[in-house]
């Protein structure tokens, strides 16, 4: 998960902007600080201004200002100016006095002119348009000094958006750079997302490319000739080198021409000559006319000319293969195809039915980047021949990315790992009948696996940030400080993709690029800050004066702490010129001058000075000169050192190294050397010292050191002289070495101290102290051995805990022994660890500290209030503080003092996570304070304390009772059903409530009441007729009383009507009477609902409903027939459950001949359900209510089901079924894509089954 990051604060309240001056003439950028006394910096073109007559620079506390004079071309450049890290650009445009004539801008070298179709026709092989039919072009000599730079990319201009008319021609020109190319670019032009516009080179377009010597520019120009409605869209130019690519996006928008009239379209094409004779050059003009006027011309039933008979374009194009449509449109003079077959294609035709296939494809799919999809079609014939397409080009097999199947009828194309360049047109094609579909692949958001890490460098040095996300080839954006990095002239920043791997690399960093730096991908981003600091050089081994003898070597040694550093020689101020007997090295940080045969000419004074550093070292060569005197044959030894004095000399040697100490000896006959390692006691005494050669201490002895090159520490003899040598100097060789020369003349003898020094051992762990937001106090102790060094300092670092990375914190240093770091990110782990330095280096790392997080504490809590007084309790309440931070909420502490007290008491025990609290057992008539803080892992916030101090006491308040609206009328509730009344109201203290019923007290058991601070509540579980009636609640405090009356009435259905009657019967009608219900189910009747019946079927039918009176007349009735007719009563809760019915039937009689029916077998009407009209596919737009509809037959009436993908529909509120008249619809509300599918409508009956289904596109809005 990428890690938080803080967003980079500027110090600027005031930018400078980007101003435009006249040559000669002057400009002023101002700009304002956050703080006064912050020293800032003004740059040109990255170098330091200093102030001139020209620069005048001001600064009066916080507001800053640069006044530029005598402006030239010279001073068009970039400039910045700088406070701490923060760093704005702004730019200084000199334009040159206006002079007579205008100056042309290049930008119009890419926008395009208008061209009127009557001006200039068009010819296929006639030369390039005239000057007035296509825009002005600048002459490329003109071009160069006025281009806008573009200084991202290769482009130096951009192909415009342009607008041409139908008819007329429109030129697009890409310029790009080539001073620092070494061969052509290459240039693609596109139309649309794929069109490769280099392959449609003809009549209508024309591709052209030069290039301009004088300004060192290609030019490449992209003409259109004669433009059509189908040219408009959007067009893509491709600029790529060996090394480098760019692409720039414009747009076409052809606009229709004036309309030319109603006229036959196939006049158009007429050759017009003098005389107005048919014949000479075609005359294009006529084509020129909104696309209505000519669609009103090509429906038009009735000619125009005799000579000219009518033709019906519609049906021709109607009854013609897609194959011939093209063809057709040139015959006829269609100019806009595409818009015509949208308006044969919105025509109310019936759908040809294909005889190739009998399932084509989906008009879209749609699959996740590196999944499969599989396209299928349902063919005719099993043995046709299929191909299939992208893009217009047959695929072919290769490996298994494409797998073609065949099963039975079914021809199966899948497409393995998909990937962007799969998503494309695809088409199937058997015979001349082809199926369109297209795919679109999604791409999965790309999410950071790695994230970057902070980098601390020195000017002048490499940074590399790297991250790894979780695919490869994915698309990154960098930014710095919120600005997104692209590559510039200079190629300041360099990007690099490995695999799943990018990189950010900058060369050589400055201390502008100091900032935070973010990588963004479509899932996610990470932060990184990277901090560039001077470079300073430090000197870890000086040179050390030599005096060496003839023909012997010197050599001057220094090393620092820069490996890059160069640096000269120099010998009494002149530079050192190496040869064969004076050599210069450099390896690592280590520079040596090495002098062999040394001469008198050699004694001088040495210099080392490093390059672009303010230091001198120096050291003197001293040439020692032997002098030969005569020698008498017997002479006692000597050894000649400088040192001979009474304390040993003391040789200091850095740890590691080679320590080579020449001790010249003189004496007749040459001397037996002895060297031993002594102990300090013995120094002093040199009767002690002197051991016989046999047995020197443990170091050496005589054999072992008279040996050559023998061990690590060794002696070799030489006639004049003896050299002891430790090879890889260690802190065990440090120590007194006494040297004893002998011959039989006498002995003698010398003490040499070594003193070995090393870098410091590494402290231990520091310990972190006083953490807070983002920052921390860091404590260590000295080392326990420091080298034999004093400790110059300490060097601080830091990393995050999952990292590797370690960020140092400091470059000067440090020479206390604590240090507050800061900014570190809240919520994010760290660790710390230090080292130690002495004059001879650095020492290894500390133990890391122990792990720690900067956090701090939460902010006060808000919003506290006193929500209830009592005599001797308090609620109080508040809410979360509106910082939290990354510690977290632990709770909250609540305390209380006295009005004018100063100790605060806890008012509960512990911390308490909820934002209120009860506090109880208070003293009745104290005024206290309260206040509360929030506590989390960094300690406790500022407190929230009340303004005024409260009065522990009861506020008496008066009852009142707040009726609800609805209870103000009738509560009127059907039997069975739940009562739950909530009556609120309000008093201090407690009030007493007490429910009536008609005056009675409520002590029913199946009535429950419920009473709380603030409300009481009436429950009733199963309401029944009795509970009606007139009930009352009543709140007391004391003698202040309130009272409410609620009426509940509990209803039912009502009874049957009673003595229902036949009155009389005539003709065709029969009159009832009935008597009102003896129960009206507590509610009023408001009706009747009359019901007959023919006494063979006994089938009810509906005569009156909602009828009011108690008697009526039924007519219509047939003759011959004998009818019963029943009554249902109704109140507001519906009808009665029974009716009542006439005992006797009323018979229909008839006029004359009474006639006997003949006895006929049942007809067994019986039908299994049937689809009468089928349901259709449809292809509806989101968002908008759709519908499917089918018609249905069956007796009896089936029962219907509703599909969607076998899934059944039925509990889903998104769809509703409607059935009328055997018309059956499912409507489906708002649909979205995702509701596409097939659908399945399936009825059932006690005769069979039937289902059918459709397919239902949802399409998202254009």
């Amino acid at each position: 998960m990428p890690e938080p990051s803080k967003k980079a604060v500027s110090a600027f309240t005031k930018k400078p902007k980007t101003t435009e001056a006249t040559s000669g003439g002057s400009a002023m950028f101002e700009a304002e600080t956050e703080k006064a006394g912050i020293k800032v910096k003004w740059q040109r073109a990255g170098a330091e201004i200093t102030e001139s007559k020209k620069y005048i620079i001001k600064s009066e506390g916080n507001k800053h200002s640069l006044t530029i004079n005598n402006i030239e071309k010279d001073d068009d450049v970039t400039y910045a100016v700088i406070a701490g890290s923060s760093k704005v650009k702004f730019e200084l445009k000199v334009k040159e006095p206006e002079k007579s004539e205008a100056v042309l801008p290049t930008e119009a070298s890419s926008a395009s002119a208008v061209l009127d179709a009557d001006s200039a026709p068009a010819v296929p092989d006639s030369p390039p348009p005239p000057p007035d039919s296509i825009q002005k072009s600048v002459p490329t000599s003109e071009i160069q000094p006025e281009l806008p730079l573009d200084l991202i990319g290769l482009f130096v201009t951009r192909p415009q958006d342009g607008e041409v008319s139908v008819g007329g021609n429109i030129t697009f020109t890409a310029i790009v750079a080539g001073a620092s190319l070494l061969k052509k670019p290459s240039v693609k032009w596109f139309k649309g997302k794929w069109m490769n516009l280099g392959n449609k080179v003809g009549t209508h377009l024309q591709l052209h490319d030069h290039y301009d010597r004088n300004n060192k520019v290609y030019i490449f120009e992209m003409q259109i000739i004669d433009a059509k409605m189908t040219y408009a869209g959007g067009y893509r130019c491709e600029v790529s080198t060996k090394d480098k690519f760019d692409s720039c996006n414009f747009n076409l928008i052809v606009n229709e021409a004036p309309a030319a009239g109603d006229m036959d379209i196939r006049t158009t094409f007429r050759r017009i000559a003098e005389g107005h004779e048919e014949g000479g050059e075609l005359d294009f003009s006529a084509l020129l006319k909104k696309r209505d006027s000519f669609l009103r011309s090509v429906n038009r039933t009735e000619a125009k000319t005799e000579s000219q008979p009518s033709v019906d374009v519609w049906e021709i194009l109607r009854k013609a293969p897609p194959s011939e449509y093209e063809k057709i449109a040139f015959q006829y003079g269609i100019t806009d195809l595409r818009g015509l077959l949208k308006r044969l294609k919105r025509m109310k035709k019936e759908e040809k039915k294909s005889t190739a296939f009998l399932k084509k494809l989906d008009p879209a799919y749609q699959v996740d980047k590196g999944q499969k999809i599989k396209f299928t079609v349902d063919v005719a014939n099993p043995d046709a021949d299929v191909k299939w397409l992208k893009n217009g080009q047959e695929i072919q097999v290769s490996g298994s990315k494409y797998i073609f199947e065949a099963v039975g009828n079914k021809r199966i194309l899948t497409i393995n790992h998909c990937s962007l360049a799969d998503d494309a047109a695809y088409q199937c094609v058997i015979g001349e009948e082809k199926s369109f579909t297209e795919l679109f692949v999604r791409e999965p958001p790309v999410l950071i696996i790695h994230p970057l890490e902070d980098q601390m460098v020195m000017v002048g040095e490499r940074v590399e940030f790297e991250c790894e996300v979780s695919e490869e080839g994915a698309t990154v954006k960098w930014q710095k400080d919120g600005t997104e990095l692209t590559r510039e002239e200079a190629f300041k920043y360099r990007f690099k993709k490995d695999g799943k791997k990018h990189y950010l690399i900058i060369n050589e960093s400055t201390k502008e690029d100091s900032g935070h730096y973010t990588v963004k991908t479509n899932g996610g981003k990470s932060v990184a800050e990277l901090f560039v600091q001077e470079k300073k050089l430090e000197v870890y081994q000086s040179i050390a004066d030599l005096t060496v003898k003839a023909r012997d070597q010197a050599v001057f040694k220094c090393e620092v702490s820069d490996e890059n550093v160069k640096g000269i020689w120099l010998k009494n101020g002149k530079e050192v010129v190496p040869n064969e007997r004076i050599k210069i090295s450099h390896i690592g940080r280590i520079h040596k001058l090495t002098i062999d045969d040394v001469t008198p000419e050699d004694e001088a004074d040495y210099s080392f000075i490093p390059e672009g550093f303010a230091y001198n070292l120096s050291a003197k060569l001293q040439f020692l000169e032997i002098k030969i005197d005569f020698v008498p044959r017997e002479e006692p030894p000597k050894i000649h050192l400088d040192c001979m004095g009474q304390s040993p000399d003391t040789i200091v040697v850095v740890a590691g190294n080679k320590l080579r100490l020449d001790v010249p000896i003189s004496g007749d006959p040459i001397p037996t050397v002895i060297w031993q390692k002594v102990n300090k006691d013995s120094v002093q005494s040199s009767d002690d010292s002197r051991n016989p050669p046999g047995t020197s201490s443990d170091l050496s002895n005589d054999n072992k050191l008279l040996s050559e090159s023998e061990g690590r520490v060794h002696v070799e003899m030489h006639e004049d002289h003896c050299v002891f040598i430790i090879e890889g100097a260690e802190k065990q060789d440090e120590g007194v070495y006494r040297v004893t020369v002998k011959n039989p003349a006498g002995e003698d003898k010398a003490d040499i101290t070594v003193k070995v020094i090393d870098v410091p051992d590494p402290p231990e762990a520091p310990k972190i102290l006083n953490i807070g937001e983002d920052y921390c106090s860091v404590e260590w102790q000295p080392p326990s051995f420091d080298g034999g060094q004093p400790i110059l300092g300490y060097i601080l670092e830091r990393k995050k805990k999952k990292s590797y990375r370690w960020m140092r914190l400091n470059f000067d240093l440090l020479k206390e022994l604590s240090y507050e770091a800061k900014r570190m990110i809240e919520g994010v782990i760290y660790e710390m660890r230090v080292y130690a330095v002495n004059s001879i280096g650095m020492s290894r790392a500390s133990p890391a500290s122990a792990p720690f997080m900067p956090i701090a504490p939460p902010g006060e809590p808000t919003h506290f209030t006193v929500e209830d007084v009592s005599d001797s309790t308090i609620t109080l309440k508040w809410r979360p503080p509106e910082r939290i931070g990354a510690g977290g909420l632990d709770g909250y502490t609540v305390e209380y003092c006295k009005e004018g007290s100063t100790e605060w008491v806890p008012a509960i025990y512990g911390l308490t996570e909820r934002t209120s609290t009860l506090i109880k057992d208070l003293v009745t008539g104290d005024k206290l304070y309260f206040r509360v803080k929030a506590i989390n892992l960094a300690g406790e916030s500022g407190p929230a304390i009340t303004k005024e101090p409260i009065t522990i006491r009861e506020i008496v308040q008066r009852p009142k009772i707040w009726l609800p609206r609805y209870l103000r009328q009738t509560l009127m509730k059907k039997v069975g059903e739940t009562i739950n009344i909530v009556i609120p109201f309000q008093g201090k203290p407690r009030p007493r409530v007490t429910w009536m019923k008609d005056g009675q007290a409520l002590e029913s058991k199946d009535v429950g009441i419920r009473n709380s601070i603030t409300d009481t509540i009436l429950f009733i579980r199963k309401a029944q007729r009795h509970h009606s009636g007139t009930y009352e609640v009543a709140v007391q405090i004391e003698n202040m009383e309130d009272k409410v009356t609620i009426t509940i009435q509990i209803a039912d259905k009502p009874g049957p009507p009673q003595n229902v009657k036949i009155v009389d019967v005539w003709g065709f009608n029969v009159a009832l009477e009935w008597t009102p219900p003896q129960d009206d189910g507590n509610a009023q009747i408001l009706g009747y609902t009359i019901q007959k019946a023919d006494k063979k079927t006994m089938e009810w039918y509906t005569v009156f409903d909602h009828y009011r009176r108690i008697n009526c007349v039924v007519s219509d009735l047939i003759m011959g027939n004998e009818y019963y007719f029943r009554v249902f009563s109704e109140n507001s809760w519906g009808l009665s459950e029974t009716a009542a019915t006439t005992k006797t039937p009323a018979y229909i009689q008839k006029t004359g001949t009474i006639y006997k029916p003949p006895s006929y077998k049942e007809y067994d009407f019986s039908e299994p359900p049937k689809f009468t009209h089928p349901l259709a596919n449809r292809s509806v737009i989101a968002g908008y209510n759709a519908t499917l509809s089918c018609a249905l037959r069956g007796i009896p009436k089936p029962k219907i089901f509703w599909y969607k993908n076998k899934v059944d529909l039925s509990g889903d509120a998104k769809y509703r079924m409607f059935s009328k008249q055997g018309v059956l619809t499912l409507e489906i509300r708002k649909p979205t894509p995702f509701d596409s599918g097939c659908y399945t409508c399936k009825a059932v009956n006690d005769s069979g089954e039937a289902e059918i289904e459709c397919r239902l596109d949802v399409r998202a809005p254009q």
